[in-house]
């Protein structure tokens, strides 16, 4: 389980590990974006350092419609698992998202009264 915190807006975030080509882990802040529906959406200039493997173009579905997006196969480590998971890359991506797929397997929760947030 990792233990998250809530931004001034309400916002949900945690820390992970970016896992680079060359296995050197970056710890990275990154944000539960419910409404994306991937694992995880990151910058295209955030994945110079990772030399993350490119798989393909994508459309995806956005708030602002449809948009191309590459597609990367990245690793991350989440409550101390190494994933392999795949990576949406765009260049409007402000902050690194983590998306909806994780609540498939695992739990989440929040409570904003007491301070409580955690994944796992």
């Amino acid at each position: 389980m990792i233990q998250g915190y809530f931004g001034d807006e309400g916002q949900l975030f945690f820390e992970i590990e970016l896992i680079t080509n060359d296995r050197l882990n970056l710890p990275v802040e990154i944000m539960l974006d419910t409404g994306f529906t991937g694992f995880m959406a990151i910058n295209k200039q955030d994945l110079d350092a990772l030399d993350w493997q490119f798989v393909r173009e994508q459309e995806l579905i956005t708030a602002q419609g449809e948009k191309i997006f590459d597609l990367y196969l990245g690793k991350v480590i989440l409550d101390g698992e190494e994933y392999e998971i795949p990576v949406f890359a765009g260049n409007k991506i402000t902050e690194i998202l983590l998306g909806s797929e994780w609540l498939r397997f695992l739990p989440l929760v929040v409570n904003f009264q007491a301070g409580i947030l955690t994944l796992g």
